[in-house]
């Protein structure tokens, strides 16, 4: 377990996945345990927005394409919920090239990682964030 990930009095650092593919899923919620995180997976954004209305997360870990509530509507709805937790979005999708996710990503200047990417990046990207928004 890493522990570059410490929480302001001690615990561990909270985590929503947002994430359709269940195999991915299982893999990213492993790792992420793996180094230290409590994880909260779900499979769309409105069991995502349940979870945002209950608590607020260090980071959230948004695929772009789901069922019920895409990803740049989750965004919309917690930026009008809880604005305070937009600065720890990381944005995952496979579908590079596509007009309308990049421009969503350009507008809210969120961070993407393309799929496939490897595990190292999703750490350093989670890094990136915790660092930047403290």
């Amino acid at each position: 377990m890493t522990d570059f990930y410490p929480k302001p009095g001690g615990g561990p650092k909270t985590c929503l996945l947002l994430e359709d593919e269940g195999a991915l899923t299982e893999v990213l919620q492993l790792h992420l345990e793996m180094n230290g995180w409590t994880v909260t997976p779900v499979e769309n954004g409105i069991d995502g927005l349940k979870h945002v209305m209950e608590r607020d997360f260090d980071i959230i870990i948004c695929d772009m394409m789901m069922e019920k509530l895409a990803g740049d509507k989750f965004y919309q709805a917690v930026e009008k919920a809880k604005p305070q937790l937009c600065s720890r979005f990381i944005f995952m999708t496979g579908y590079k090239g596509n007009k309308r996710i990049e421009d969503f990503i350009r507008n809210v200047n969120g961070l993407m990682l393309w799929k496939p990417f490897e595990p190292y990046e999703l750490l350093d990207t989670m890094k990136t964030v915790l660092q930047t928004h403290r």
